[in-house]
């Protein structure tokens, strides 16, 4: 098994056709056929159907899926790596949800490298499935998520504690209305929101990110809950308004790494974080 065919695997179960997937990876169709032959008959197993609506992973190929994921995955973050050049002494992988991306974490990362200059540092976006896998495959070293599960050999430690309110592109708005958007925050803020909101319909607007929510209120008007942390620039340019008899709920962010953090790039990553998190703490008001 080598690279091109975990790649040429990945690009037919994407597109769902051979015929695609050499168009996308600038061979010829014929190749792809090569690779998925040689890559069937190393595993021992057919990967592919083939008919007339093109190709379909067969149960084998969908177990397979999540390898070549991880391996072609590897495989990059390892060119990366030992790519890097002489004066970048090692490389901090770090992932979050996209709301932590907004103000917290680019702080950091500025944070890192006045810090450590000569430390390369990968930055990505996930949800809390994506990006605890990768922790435990340890393709990653350092997660930010609101709901994390526990795994062996990681820790799960609290960073700080979001602040969410709701915001509107009315200025006039006191509660979730016709164009209220339900942000799925989690099991934890959906238990806190149906205990104020207990004869609320379900909302006609469902998104599962915050940033979302923000593009449809400024797009076409309505309200949901944000962190006051992400709202706070727009209601600032007055782009967006805090409800004034909203209430607020407190929102738990927690970073997920290694239990065996032994290096000092790691160590150091960690404390820039607990450092820059107690700066943002803002505590309830209502």
């Amino acid at each position: 098994m080598d690279i091109e065919q975990a790649r040429t695997f990945l690009a037919i179960a994407a597109h769902g056709s051979f015929l695609e997937a050499a168009g996308r990876l600038h061979v010829t169709q014929s190749t792809v056929s090569a690779r998925i032959q040689h890559l069937e008959a190393d595993l021992g197993a057919r990967l592919f159907v083939r008919n007339r609506a093109g190709a379909s992973l067969t149960p084998a190929g969908r177990r397979f899926l999540q390898h070549a994921k991880t391996l072609v995955l590897t495989v990059e973050q390892a060119r990366h790596d030992v790519g890097l050049p002489s004066r970048y002494r090692a490389t901090i992988r770090i992932g979050g949800r996209i709301a932590l991306w907004e103000g917290f974490l680019p702080r950091w990362v500025g944070w890192m490298r006045d810090a450590a200059a000569d430390v390369s540092i990968r930055s990505e976006i996930g949800f809390e499935e994506d990006l605890m896998r990768r922790l435990i495959e340890s393709t990653l070293d350092i997660g930010l998520m609101y709901n994390p599960s526990h795994a062996p050999g990681l820790v799960v430690e609290h960073l700080f504690d979001e602040t969410l309110v709701l915001v509107s592109s009315n200025p006039d708005t006191r509660w979730p209305d016709e164009d209220y958007i339900y942000v799925e925050w989690g099991p934890g803020f959906y238990a806190k929101h149906r205990e104020n909101y207990p004869d609320l319909e379900r909302p006609p607007q469902v998104v599962n990110i915050g940033w979302l929510g923000v593009q449809l209120m400024l797009a076409n008007g309505g309200c949901c809950f944000l962190p006051i942390r992400m709202a706070q620039p727009l209601i600032d340019d007055g782009r967006l308004f805090q409800a004034s008899e909203g209430p607020e709920f407190r929102h738990p962010a927690y970073m997920v790494f290694p239990r065996e953090a032994d290096s000092d790039e790691l160590r150091l990553a960690l404390h820039g974080l607990r450092q820059l998190a107690a700066e943002i703490q803002v505590p309830i008001t209502r």
